[in-house]
């Protein structure tokens, strides 16, 4: 057993996690929980202080960060080929694209999503040039990408990073700014073991009450 456990919520950015977790083969426990867990899961700060997803932990450790657990599982738990080394050529690319799903990518949408889903009305020109930014720098993303994948010609941990951005802005209403190539870029993720086992897994979790 490698004493690992997620906290998630279905589709959320501990996706990526979870992902991770079926790509790798690992045995883990899951909890899904309701969006927010911080004002919904009773308890929930007492495990993550920050009171967001995902929570892993693992051997005691506590991990929050959605970009650095692929990261973390594939060297921790490997050696595999999903995690690109320190000697590969690719391993600037790797861990630009592994933190640009999430810092560049991901958090325009979260703007986007609170003023259009959970705040609606109350900053409707930030949602749109938040919508705006996301589209531009996903595009500018697609240009530095490799022909199939992110980097290194192989899926790694870096396209989970970036792929899910891709998955939420099509799941929040941001399909106009994802290009054909984004699109058919996500469509060969989404044919992954990896991905049909979390998306599986997440409707099979432990839901916490």
């Amino acid at each position: 057993m490698t004493g690992l456990k997620l906290y998630h919520c279905r589709d959320a950015r501990s996706f990526r996690a979870l992902w991770a977790l079926e790509e790798l083969g690992l045995d883990y426990d899951l909890e899904v929980m309701p969006f927010p867990p911080r004002a919904r899961v009773e308890g929930y700060k007492d495990i993550n202080p920050l009171g967001t997803v995902p929570a892993l932990v693992a051997d005691c450790h506590l991990m929050t960060e959605s970009a650095a657990i692929p990261h973390f599982l594939a060297t921790r738990y490997g050696p595999s080929d999903l995690a690109v080394a320190p000697g590969e050529d690719a391993y600037p690319d790797y861990l630009n694209f592994l933190h640009m799903g999430e810092a560049t990518l991901t958090f325009p949408q979260t703007i986007h999503l609170r003023y259009t889903a959970f705040q609606p009305g109350r900053a409707a020109e930030a949602a749109e040039d938040y919508a705006e930014w996301f589209g531009s720098r996903l595009r500018n993303a697609e240009q530095l990408m490799g022909a199939e994948f992110a980097c290194a010609g192989r899926f790694t941990m870096a396209d989970i990073s970036v792929g899910y951005a891709v998955m939420l802005a099509l799941a929040i209403g941001l399909e106009a700014q994802v290009t054909p190539g984004m699109r058919a870029y996500f469509e060969r993720l989404s044919q992954r073991g990896g991905f049909r086992r979390a998306k599986e897994r997440q409707g099979q979790g432990r839901i916490a009450t």
